[in-house]
């Protein structure tokens, strides 16, 4: 009977790793799509599996010595001091498992802060509670927020399958291609991590920090920020595209091109006089994607966190419209308060503003145009 419990224990840990691994049982670490994100996992299996037998080791000893020197069977104390080889065996078996432990562990280690020879760099910013990317060389950058929708959230819709881990424009990154990525933040401390790629930095302010991957398959690849950075740093989700070599340069190309024409978009709205319902509409529809998570759909804010802009302050003032746009283009420092002139087009910028100063109750007849945003991106503010 005992020797079929341990048997059967034996067997349960032996085989809880390969089913740890299907997708019916998610609780060991992901393999990954690179080399180094395998070579991760196989450190962690390896040592696993050193735990498991340096477990079964001593305690079938502990056990054996219990059952077969137990009382009822006439076992007598021994009665001993010290033995030194013992001591020498108890030290130095510890020792050479530590090593065995520590040379691919190391070897692990210093593979995953090798960023020389990299093929792209791309820098990442994280704010709250957004990534920014910015392509080196290549004159790309955008912001990648949540796509889930505010209804999904509010259990008013059904969430659909990567609730909370979709965004609106994801990275993308050709396949078997060395990235190295420079990692910082705006305001506090966030942290990019993709399990995928075995890849997890801090974020910090005013520090920059490096690590790379070579994804091996393409594919979707999804991550989070995890490090705690505020109220909604559960919305901060990461996506990756991983394109074979010829569609990443088709996508860079086409990119390229979509923000020239915005970039031409936006200086022929300078000319442009939009009408107060079409700044009210698209007002109301950029300030719920990206204001409401501070001051709320209702404009009242979080008290002690978050100022309301319902009624009160610039938003509500007739005389101070200019500084409104100047607080919304550039932030206000030592706020939560971000600069979102570099975020948002001049049509998003001209539209929030004149909602925010004509929304509950405010009513100020405002209307923000993108020359004035533009005045104000200038310096002309000043």
């Amino acid at each position: 009977m005992i020797r079929q419990l341990i048997s059967t224990i034996m067997v349960g840990f032996w085989a809880l790793p390969a089913a740890a691994e299907t997708e019916s049982m998610r609780l060991n670490m992901t393999q990954g799509v690179t080399q180094v994100s395998q070579r991760v996992f196989d450190l962690h299996m390896t040592i696993f599996y050193i735990c498991v037998v340096i477990g079964i080791v001593v305690f079938g000893v502990m056990f054996w010595a219990i059952l077969h020197h137990r009382k009822s069977r006439g076992a007598v104390a021994a009665s001993f001091h010290e033995s030194t080889k013992v001591e020498i065996v108890w030290t130095i078996i510890p020792f050479v498992i530590l090593i065995v432990m520590a040379v691919p562990a190391t070897k692990t280690l210093l593979a995953m802060e090798d960023i020389s020879q990299s093929d792209l760099t791309v820098q990442i910013t994280g704010s709250q509670w957004k990534w920014h990317y910015r392509y080196f060389n290549e004159d790309i950058d955008f912001y990648s927020l949540l796509a889930t929708s505010p209804a999904q959230i509010d259990n008013t819709r059904e969430k659909r399958e990567n609730y909370l881990l979709e965004v609106d424009r994801p990275l993308v990154l050709p396949v078997g291609q060395k990235v190295r990525f420079l990692i910082t933040s705006q305001d506090v401390i966030h942290s990019w991590w993709v399990p995928d790629f075995a890849v997890k930095k801090d974020a910090n302010p005013g520090f920059i920090n490096e690590a790379w991957t070579r994804i091996d398959k393409p594919g979707i690849y999804r991550g989070q920020c995890a490090e705690l950075c505020g109220k909604d740093h559960g919305f901060m989700p990461i996506v990756v595209i991983a394109k074979p070599l010829a569609e990443y340069q088709e996508w860079l190309q086409m990119t390229k091109v979509t923000q020239q024409q915005a970039r031409e978009e936006e200086q022929r709205l300078l000319a442009m006089e939009m009408s107060m319902d079409e700044l009210m509409g698209l007002g109301e529809k950029t300030y719920l994607a990206r204001c409401a998570m501070c001051h709320q759909p209702n404009g009242q804010g979080i008290p002690g966190a978050f100022p309301a802009l319902a009624g009160v302050g610039v938003a509500s003032d007739t005389g101070r419209q200019l500084e409104h746009i100047s607080v919304v283009v550039h932030g206000r420092a030592g706020t939560a308060m971000q600069a979102f002139g570099p975020q948002l087009g001049l049509k998003e910028l001209a539209a929030v503003i004149t909602y925010e100063r004509n929304a509950w109750g405010n009513n100020t007849g405002d209307t923000v145009q993108a020359a004035e945003v533009q005045a104000v991106l200038n310096g002309e503010d000043l």
